[in-house]
């Protein structure tokens, strides 16, 4: 794999994290505190990390695509010789979706891939983790209230720890202790200190950890990721993307509680 580039995880978050998605995660959690209170409850996750996804993959519904699921999905299964079985899975998936959920496959609309919904659920994601959440007998991932239960189940599903934690800082120099960054790579924390490393946040756990490397414009940063974390990157495999939704569910949880009408 590629080593990140220089400023390339400053790059990154100055996409996400800005007022635009900070202030629209403020707006939808008041508007559906009460769905993501009960989600927290039942599944686990804190309510900041189900916004965290929604406000990078379509900012809480605002752009969910405007590709017809089915055209994107046929495009890709038979005109995309690389994965093209892969998105021929996808479309036999949608197709048992649409008529599970009595949904005309011509309407729904997604991204250019067939991603769908405010969570951007594949259609095999959506056969294994979409809950109806809102009671209405349907699972529709155009809706705010089974999107929130949905995000949280996917979590819940691939191993999230409640109450545990899910990125700390790390004293000393990983580099200089030869030590290899990234998800591949499992440290436990006795194996860090031996190391040189200190970690801010013990989580009283024997859980493997991740080393992170975030290289800004002007210096290089070093995270741990915990087991939250890479829960993280079952959405999307990426250090970037898993930090970014960490940063912006702290970024949203301070700004509502902040906000006056929280």
């Amino acid at each position: 794999k590629a080593q990140p580039g220089k400023g390339s995880w400053s790059r990154y978050r100055a996409k996400f994290l800005d007022d635009r998605h900070i202030n629209s995660g403020v707006v939808f959690w008041h508007r559906h505190q009460n769905a993501l209170q009960r989600a927290s409850r039942q599944y686990g996750v804190p309510a900041e990390y189900i916004l965290g996804i929604m406000a990078i993959e379509t900012t809480f519904g605002s752009y969910v695509g405007n590709h017809r699921v089915i055209d994107a999905l046929t495009t890709l299964a038979f005109d995309y010789r690389r994965r093209g079985e892969y998105f021929r899975g996808e479309l036999e998936n949608f197709l048992v979706m649409a008529r599970s959920e009595r949904i005309d496959p011509a309407r729904p609309v997604g991204s250019f891939a067939g991603a769908m919904g405010l969570g951007q659920f594949m259609p095999s994601s959506f056969l294994e983790w979409a809950v109806d959440f809102n009671g209405d007998g349907r699972r529709d991932l155009w809706d705010p209230v089974d999107s929130i239960g949905s995000v949280a189940n996917y979590f819940a599903q691939h191993g999230w720890q409640p109450g545990q934690p899910v990125v700390s800082s790390v004293n000393g120099s990983p580099a200089a202790s030869n030590l290899e960054p990234g998800l591949d790579h499992l440290y436990s924390l006795k194996s860090l200190t031996e190391s040189g490393l200190s970690v801010g946040t013990d989580c009283g756990c024997d859980a493997p950890l991740r080393l992170l490397w975030l290289r800004h414009n002007n210096n290089d940063e070093y995270r741990v990721g915990y087991p939250n974390f890479y829960v993280i990157t079952r959405y999307n495999q990426s250090t970037h993307y898993a930090m970014a939704v960490h940063e912006l569910a702290q970024a949203i949880k301070n700004a509502y509680h902040n906000d006056k009408r929280g």
